[in-house]
Formats: structure tokens, sequence, C-alpha cells
């Protein structure tokens, strides 16, 4: 092997392993930002569990993050939850920034 295949062996490495942690830390953030709506939901326990479960599966219904926020919102709105839309985007960043510690901390 070639030192250009070896480099091209490294980047495309590199490229997976960035892509392998931003997929993780996204489902584990949005595990953890499931259970914090299920807490301003009023659910508990198992349900809470459950509407995390469904935060994660609704956020492959397309790329970014705007599938999660809209079902947040739709959420909070059915059940009057007050909670801004900055307030819940800044959650959703806080809790991405413990995802990724926690994650790379698993490796």
């Amino acid at each position: 092997m070639t030192m250009f295949e070896k480099r091209e062996k490294g980047f495309e490495w590199g490229f997976v392993h960035d892509e392998d942690l931003k997929f993780k830390a996204s489902a584990r953030r949005d595990k953890l930002l499931g259970l914090w709506a299920a807490e301003k939901l009023g659910l508990s326990g198992a349900e809470a569990e459950a509407y995390a479960n469904d935060l994660v599966v609704a956020d492959l219904e397309e790329p970014g993050d705007d599938d999660v926020f809209r079902k947040i919102r739709k959420d909070f709105a059915a059940k009057g939850v007050a909670q801004s839309d900055h307030q819940i985007r800044r959650t959703m960043d806080q809790l991405l920034e413990t995802a990724v510690r926690l994650v790379k901390a698993e490796r």
C-alpha cells in the first residue's frame, strides 16, 4: 500500500468515525430530550420511556433536527405546556453537548 493509499484510508476511517459519533450522539440526545419532554408532559415511568423512544424514531423521518422539534412543539401545544421555541431549541443544544460527552466517554 502506498503512502497516498494509507492517507486516503486514514481520512475515510476518520470520516466514518465522525459520522458514527454524530449518529450515536444524536440518538442519545433524542433519548435525553424525550425524557425531558415527557417530564414536562406529565409522563413518568414506562410512559416516559416510550415517549423518549418515540422521539428517537421521529428523528429518523428526515435529515436534521426539525422533525424532533416539530414533534415536541406539537405535543407541548396539545397538552398546554408553556415552553418557547427558543427554550426547546436551547435544551436540544444543551442535551446534544451532554450526549457527545457521554458517547465519547463510552469509547
